[in-house]
């Protein structure tokens, strides 16, 4: 059974820059007497690597199904061993008006979780030699305050120690095109301030670090972020149903899910049919995801589970960064806990004697989270449309069917 403390996240930890690393579900979760990896063990025990537990009918299969039957998760699961899908799940409605049911062809809006494209893509250029990450920001766009253009560098962005802040965003805001959701985020990027030290870990400040590093992009490529994004990591990573969508695909694309948000009173609405609802969770108090004509540069985007893996293996195989510098954006920077750091956009963790590369996000009606070990060869999505879904409970289950490692805050050690 899964501890408590992963049990106790709360969702504004969730969703912050370090993801559930951050929230103490892998980073700050004390992995006690931590076993190795399963490959290594299978070699010595001659046994299958894939566990009991991560198969059908295993205590993950059982225990989303359950999930679902309680009505507490709508959407997929899915775990791949080695590029093979060893289990594979969809429950619930993709669309509840139009009667689309979930499946694996289903895109999902990832939230923070679609992040670290951005990150990919900023780090292809420094492959190309068109960046350096000690470039300052400066070096690459104008128009920023005098301190924020010389002292904070494009390592800085990626690594979430800018030290940067912007005003609180206008989340009642309905856009109509995306030229005014860049007009939008852009100029809130460029009103960015100085508020902390570059180089010292701050997770509270994401959103002028992806915005900045998605405009550097664009200054960089001549293209806008999602045309980049879409050639040179969803074509190249094979993800043929994940894309930037607009609130016009949303509405009427089959193969795209609705988020379903809870209100005030308990009852349940289409958050992107009724721009005029809001949620009334107090950690996103306000929003709705359907408001967005597009997804922030540097932000969001949708995927389908399958997709997810394609990228997960794309990292490891030259796909979209050439080895060497996907280790640079997985490679451990800042400390986050006590088997926990930053890297590029992902939380990298040691978890059960090996490293765990997650990214999770969130809004209403929104849960995605995606986790990647690639000591051994796994790779674990959730995507869900609704709320109430459990997540940091799931990613908990998944990881100990994955590992056989049991996540406990107990001792801190």
């Amino acid at each position: 059974m899964v501890s408590d403390f992963v049990r106790g996240v709360d969702r504004r930890r969730l969703l912050g820059w370090g993801g559930l690393g951050a929230a103490g579900v892998v980073a700050g979760a004390s992995l006690a007497g931590a076993q190795p990896g399963y490959a290594e063990e299978g070699r010595r025990a001659g046994a299958d690597p894939v566990p009991a537990d991560a198969r059908p009918g295993g205590a993950y299969d059982r225990y989303v199904a359950k999930l679902a039957a309680d009505g507490r998760f709508s959407g997929v699961v899915l775990l791949s061993y080695r590029g093979r899908t060893v289990l594979s799940r969809s429950y619930g409605m993709a669309d509840k008006e139009r009667g689309v049911a979930h499946h694996e062809g289903v895109a999902f809006s990832l939230s923070s979780a679609g992040k670290p494209f951005g990150a990919v893509a900023v780090l292809q250029l420094v492959q190309e030699g068109k960046v350096r990450l000690s470039d300052p920001v400066g070096t690459h766009l104008t128009g920023l305050a005098k301190d924020v253009a010389e002292q904070v560098t494009v390592h800085h962005l990626l690594s979430g120690t800018s030290g940067l802040d912007v005003p609180d965003e206008d989340v009642r805001r309905i856009f109509r095109s995306r030229g005014e959701v860049h007009a939008y985020y852009e100029q809130r990027a460029r009103q960015a301030k100085l508020v902390g030290v570059p180089g010292v870990p701050d997770t509270d400040h994401e959103e002028a670090e992806v915005t900045l590093s998605a405009l550097i992009v664009e200054a960089v490529s001549g293209r806008s972020y999602w045309e980049y994004v879409q050639e040179n990591v969803f074509a190249r990573c094979g993800m043929t149903g994940s894309g930037f969508f607009t609130r016009p695909q949303w509405l009427t694309d089959a193969h795209i899910a609705h988020p379903y948000m809870k209100l005030a009173d308990g009852s349940v609405v289409d958050a992107v049919r009724n721009l005029d609802k809001s949620s009334p969770d107090p950690s996103v108090a306000g929003k709705n995801p359907g408001r967005a004509f597009i997804d922030a540069p540097g932000d969001g985007g949708f995927a389908t589970a399958p997709d997810l893996v394609r990228f997960a293996h794309a990292l490891g195989d030259g796909t979209v960064l050439d080895r060497p510098w996907a280790d640079v954006l997985t490679a451990a920077k800042t400390p986050h806990g006590p088997a926990s750091f930053g890297a590029y956009g992902i939380p990298v963790s040691i978890v059960g004697g090996q490293w765990m590369y997650q990214r999770a996000g969130g809004n209403p009606g929104v849960g995605a989270n995606w986790d990647i070990y690639p000591d051994t060869g796994w790779v674990g999505v959730i995507l869900s449309n609704g709320d109430g879904v459990p997540l940091p409970e799931m990613i908990g289950q998944e990881m100990q069917a994955i590992t056989g490692a049991l996540a406990d805050g107990g001792s801190g050690g």
